[in-house]
């Protein structure tokens, strides 16, 4: 049986989320999307896009697509869903999950891997979040669930963008990019957004690509440019330029990412272990990670990602005899002990 793809849709309260949704069920693409969402969030998806008012929790909409409304818990409701699809009672091609602006999407996420019988219907494919550009910077000031949902992001789209100047965008997308540099940052004007940016975008699946914001350069972006280039790679990181030469205003946020690069391989058997131990102790404080390694005894690249304690790995393609072989990660988490993942990763090495 084909896995049915879920997304999930999070961003703090008025970021533009059920306007998104909104913008997916009518525009003509053809697909049929089942939407469940959170009965106390903020705004539900309006009466007229539904065929009509229901008691029942799973209401068809007049466009052919689903809204489920939890009013039990998540799992109960992708489990209602998969079992009305599989006796023919409804059709749908993949599920989206809106959660409430308070929401931490971590759990969401956990679902789809610690559930068996949601694992063996589903397939998360990415998280996505919105961010209210003319408030983000005061949210990211207090609230650590908007910290946190652009952390687990697998793609930022900015909402109200209309609303602040060029320099408040270029100082906002600083500062998501040092949260999570691996997340492209998009605009969402009134959820006009492309559904190929929304849709399919492999963000929990292995595979051999990591992508990381170029202006994000390794180390710790807190302090002045001391932290390792052993690797032959150079600070130009825009945060480390002095005063009246461009530098951004610095949030000490405790949502934070580090990337990791090696030229040398990894032992095996010492990367596991490392890992392993990490995960055990920090889990819970890691949001996202993923990495592309070279390891010693293959040609083909290993391919790693995690969600809190939840850790995959995968033999990805051969190493191209034109390509450098290195290794690249990046970590997601709250107040991750960078000395210690550093120091553990380069003694992993062979």
């Amino acid at each position: 049986m084909t896995l049915i793809p879920a997304t999930i849709l999070t961003g703090f309260l008025g970021s533009g989320k059920t306007t998104l949704l909104k913008r997916l069920l009518s525009e003509a693409h053809g697909q049929k999307i089942a939407i469940i969402e959170n009965e106390f969030g903020e705004e539900n998806i309006d009466a007229d896009i539904l065929l009509a008012q229901s008691d029942e929790q799973i209401v068809q909409m007049s466009n052919g697509c689903i809204c489920c409304t939890i009013r039990e818990d998540l799992r109960a409701s992708l489990q209602l869903l998969a079992a009305k699809r599989r006796e023919g009672e409804l059709y749908f091609d993949r599920v989206v999950i809106e959660t409430t602006g308070l929401a931490d999407p971590g759990p969401v996420a956990q679902t789809f891997f610690m559930d068996d019988e949601i694992a063996e219907s589903y397939l998360l494919d990415s998280i996505i979040t919105l961010v209210d550009a003319k408030h983000a910077q005061q949210q990211l000031d207090s609230r650590q669930e908007v910290r946190r949902q652009v952390g687990f992001a697998d793609r930022i789209f900015l909402s109200k963008a209309d609303l602040v100047s060029a320099e408040e965008i270029d100082a906002l997308s600083h500062r998501l990019k040092r949260i999570n540099p691996r997340a492209p940052i998009m605009a969402a004007h009134f959820g006009q957004v492309p559904i190929h940016e929304v849709l399919d975008l492999r963000g929990f699946n292995l595979s051999a690509k990591l992508d990381i914001e170029p202006d994000f350069l390794l180390g710790d972006t807190d302090r002045a440019c001391d932290h390792d280039h052993g690797h032959g790679v150079q600070c130009n990181d825009p945060s480390h330029r002095h005063a009246g030469h461009g530098s951004h205003h610095h949030h000490d946020d405790d949502v934070k990412s580090f990337v990791y690069y090696a030229e040398r391989p990894f032992d095996p058997a010492k990367l596991e272990d490392f890992l392993g131990a990490v995960v055990n102790i920090y889990g819970p404080r890691m949001l996202r990670y993923k990495g592309v390694l070279h390891m010693v005894g293959t040609e083909r690249k290993v391919i790693f990602q995690g969600v809190h304690q939840l850790m995959g790995t995968d033999l990805g393609p051969e190493w191209s005899p034109q390509e450098r072989r290195n290794s690249k990660m990046v970590f997601i988490g709250i107040d991750l002990p960078q000395d210690i993942l550093r120091q553990g990763l380069e003694q992993s090495l062979a």
